[in-house]
């Protein structure tokens, strides 16, 4: 199936549609999950999309594969979040960050406090997947193992409708209409800089350090905050 801007999106809209289709089979796990090219059509989502999307869910155990027979959903059905409708219809990317800065410390927080060994395990397999993205300016693959991470923080805090919340805005971060944006606003140095950021708080989750968290994430979404409006404002003056 051939990518176009009509019938594909990124690998983080095949995340989001696939996080449902599994919602929708969790009571049938042995049933298997159509295949890529079934998944690419249905969606409306490039085949390599739909694979990397696959990869973050296997990864966070959510799905398995066996050669020869296909994909199946478990071992363990995902915490599913409540849905909050339309919002991303309703904000912009820097009340995103306003919205991110009040929830995400928080979260990491209670990461810090509630967090088990297996999901702090998924939060380093996930930023090792993002130390591997090959090419290194592949934006789709950042926003897809980037996302998945901070879901990973926010899930670990064990709080459903704070889960709600943080899907719901992460819904508004990855709005196509704002892709452009995001992708100026990363640079390696900027990138380097957030991996820094990354490994802090995995550090302060896993020794049980719940203000440390909380500090550390405040830091690396003031540092984002910062890179979108100096990006943003760079764009305003450029125009005609």
């Amino acid at each position: 199936m051939n990518d176009t801007p009509e019938t594909s999106r990124n690998s983080s809209t095949a995340l989001e549609q696939l996080r449902q289709l599994i919602q929708q089979q969790e009571h049938t796990p042995d049933r298997a999950l159509p295949t890529e090219r079934e998944l690419a059509e249905r969606f409306g989502i490039g085949r390599r999309e739909i694979r990397r999307a696959l990869d973050v869910l296997e990864e966070e155990g959510r799905i398995w594969r066996k050669q020869g027979k296909g994909t199946f959903v478990g071992p363990s059905a995902p915490v599913q979040p409540l849905v909050l409708q339309d919002l991303p219809q309703q904000s912009n990317l820097l009340e995103v960050m306003e919205a991110r800065l009040q929830l995400e410390p928080g979260l990491a927080s209670l990461a810090a406090l509630r967090a088990t060994k297996e999901q702090i395990a998924l939060m380093k397999r996930l930023l090792e997947r993002m130390h591997a993205i090959t090419p290194p300016e592949d934006g789709d693959q950042h926003e897809l193992w980037d996302s998945a991470f901070h879901r990973a923080i926010a899930e670990a805090a064990g709080n459903r409708l704070m889960l709600g919340l943080f899907d719901a805005v992460d819904a508004v971060r990855r709005d196509p209409g704002w892709q452009h944006l995001r992708v100026q606003a990363r640079t390696p140095a900027r990138l380097d800089n957030y991996d820094t950021h990354h490994q802090r708080l995995v550090m302060h989750i896993a020794q049980r350090q719940p203000h440390e968290a909380a500090a550390a994430m405040r830091e690396h979404l003031l540092a984002l905050q910062q890179a979108l409006m100096e990006t943003l404002y760079s764009r305003q003056e450029e125009a005609p």
